[in-house]
């Protein structure tokens, strides 16, 4: 059985109760149990972790989480994808279904939570296939996937192609009460794109990555969703065009969201002067002018959430010429600090807005009982250094994966303790 721990001296930040307060939380059996208990009220046996001059927040859950097994441990493995995600603060994930084989089938989503509960990492949250294989011609068996614990479907990080069948699926989950998650991007207009299509692009001789591959494939998203009244997720998305398409539907109460990855509100396309790989992500890095917009758009909630981004492959991939390795970046272990760079050292955001970001808000978007630190709700924990300035050293990565493009870099906000079910997992 779980000892009893209590945290003291943080300053308690939960978006769900509107909470920015010094305090102390009390969590026994796994559960929160107590805000503020008196001394009488602490068992004998509990233990104690002082969280002077930190933030205690609800854990950071993700919406978008490449594991890549079974299939591609070369890149990522559930046991290294579970605790890199520990130790940047991250208490629940969701993976992706890009393995192989795929997580189409009853057994490919026992496999993965199976592998999961072994690891002891982050709790991690199954994304079934919208279609079979991913081949974006049938549907899944979104039932029997969903019975199976799928918390929602994707074909991600590839873009539903099919018109009619995303149609059918939004329609066919409002009965299963499960979001539908889609990458947006037109594939015929992106076919052999590298990197953001623009100035720089032409300059360096790369195939550009069009904006207009993502604003279409947004535009069909959202009148979809309209017409049907189905839960859709988009993202995460990256033009200007998009954010205005969602902004249009959020104002006549169209029920539809939308995230953004951290590097994408931090860097801008420049950085691939360098010809570097770890600064191919996708969707690509964009110029300044929807770096901007999409910071904005995050401060007015037309986007709703922030998600890693985290898509790990091999170094030996990402070893070929740039044109030729993949798309990829490890974030998960940077994706709190380049946010609270991006967004709190600005003045964007403020903490309790961030961790609204980044935990309350995806926590409602995938119907995940997190994102609270409410009494009787599971004692899931990030307790976060909000000053501590720290250089990126992808050589301490607990990801498999070492692309990052904020290696060397200075951040501030640092992850001291990540706590899952009331038992401490990491400390940093």
């Amino acid at each position: 059985m779980k000892k009893p721990l209590l945290i003291e001296n943080g300053t308690l930040i939960d978006p769900s109760q509107n909470l920015n307060r010094g305090g102390r939380i009390l969590m026994v059996d796994g559960v929160f149990a107590t805000v503020d208990p008196s001394d009488g009220d602490i068992p004998q046996d509990c233990e104690v972790i002082d969280a002077g001059g930190c933030l205690v927040t609800p854990g950071l859950v993700d919406l978008g989480v490449e594991l890549r097994e079974p299939g591609f441990e070369e890149d990522e493995t559930v046991l290294s994808g579970s605790h890199a995600a520990l130790a940047g603060g991250y208490t629940s994930i969701l993976a992706a279904s890009s393995t192989d084989p795929v997580i189409d089938s009853h057994g490919a989503v026992e496999f993965v939570r199976q592998k999961a509960t072994e690891a002891r990492g982050a709790r991690v949250y199954v994304v079934g296939c919208l279609s079979k294989g991913r081949s974006g011609k049938q549907m899944a068996e979104l039932g029997l996937l969903s019975e199976a614990g799928a918390v929602a479907f994707s074909d991600a990080p590839r873009a539903a192609p099919s018109d009619a069948l995303l149609k059918r699926a939004l329609e066919y989950c409002r009965m299963l009460g499960r979001p539908i998650f889609d990458s947006p991007e037109v594939p015929e207009l992106a076919l052999g794109g590298v990197m953001h299509d623009g100035q720089v692009s032409l300059v360096l001789g790369l195939k550009g990555l069009p904006t207009e591959a993502e604003d279409l494939a947004v535009a069909r998203d959202v009148r979809l969703a309209e017409a049907t009244d189905g839960r859709l997720h988009v993202g995460p998305v990256s033009t200007m065009g998009a954010v205005d398409m969602l902004r249009r539907v959020k104002s006549r109460g169209v029920v539809v969201t939308a995230s953004v990855c951290p590097h994408n509100l931090m860097l801008s396309d420049a950085a691939m002067r360098s010809y570097e790989s770890r600064f191919k992500v996708h969707p690509p890095l964009r110029s300044p002018r929807h770096v901007a917009t999409l910071c904005q758009a995050v401060k007015d909630k037309t986007i709703d959430a922030i998600q890693s981004g985290h898509m790990p492959r091999s170094r030996e991939k990402m070893m070929n010429d740039l044109d030729q390795s993949p798309f990829g970046i490890s974030s998960l272990e940077t994706a709190l600090a380049t946010a609270a760079t991006a967004l709190v050292r600005t003045g964007t955001l403020d903490w309790i807005e961030l961790i609204d970001r980044m935990s309350t808000r995806p926590a409602q978007i995938a119907s995940l009982d997190a994102g609270t630190l409410g009494i009787g709700r599971p004692a899931d924990v990030t307790i976060i250094d909000p000053n501590a300035g720290w250089k990126v050293d992808p050589s301490q990565f607990r990801s498999t994966c070492i692309s990052t493009p904020f290696a060397g870099m200075e951040l501030i906000g640092r992850v001291r303790h990540t706590i899952v079910g009331g038992e401490l997992r990491f400390s940093g």
